[in-house]
C-alpha cells in the first residue's frame, strides 16, 4: 500500500503543485482506497468522506475534504478561485460560478483544472472543475468559470 500512497502522492504533486501530495495524503494517515477489478485506484475516502477520485485519464477530482486540505497547506491562491457574498448561498448549494463574480484566480489555473471554491474571508465553499482558464474568468463578464462539483452546504 506504500507505494500506491507514494504514487498519489506524485501524481498529487504533478497536478496541484509541490506539497499537494503531502497534504493529500499524509504519512500514517488511515484512509480507504477502493480500486478496480484492475487494481487501479478509483477513489480514497478518510473517516468515511470522500477524499479524491483518480480519473482514468490519471487525473484527481476533488472532494470537498481533498479541497480544504489543499487550501490550507497551499499558499494563496494556489487551487483557488475566490468569491464574494454574492456568490456564497448559490455555491454552497453546488451551483456553478460565474465569471463575473470571480474576485481572484490563481494565474495557473488552466480550462478543466480541478480548483477549490473560496469565500474572499477564507472559508472553502465547494470545489469543481474550471471551465475558463485563469485569465479568461479575470476577463469576462458572463459564462461559467467553474462548474461546482461538491458544495459546503450550510455547514461550512
Amino acid at each position: 500500500m506504500t507505494g500506491a500512497v507514494d504514487r498519489l502522492r506524485t501524481v498529487a504533486d504533478y497536478q496541484f503543485g509541490p506539497g499537494a501530495g503531502d497534504a493529500l495524503f499524509p504519512v500514517g494517515e488511515d484512509r480507504t482506497v477502493q480500486t478496480s477489478a484492475s487494481g487501479r485506484v478509483r477513489q480514497v475516502a478518510v473517516d468515511g468522506d470522500h477524499l479524491v477520485s483518480l480519473g482514468t485519464d490519471g487525473r484527481f477530482t476533488l472532494g470537498l475534504r481533498g479541497g480544504r486540505r489543499l487550501v490550507s497547506a497551499l499558499d494563496p491562491p494556489r487551487c483557488r478561485v475566490v468569491v464574494g457574498d454574492d456568490s456564497e448561498p448559490y455555491v454552497r448549494e453546488g451551483r456553478s460560478v460565474f465569471a463575473k463574480f470571480v474576485q481572484v484566480a490563481d494565474p495557473r489555473i488552466r480550462a478543466r483544472d480541478e480548483v477549490a471554491i473560496v469565500h474572499a474571508a477564507g472559508a472553502v465553499l465547494g470545489v469543481g472543475r474550471a471551465e475558463l482558464d485563469a485569465g479568461s474568468m479575470a476577463a469576462f463578464d458572463s459564462g461559467v468559470a467553474v462548474r461546482t462539483r461538491d458544495g459546503a452546504g450550510a455547514e461550512g
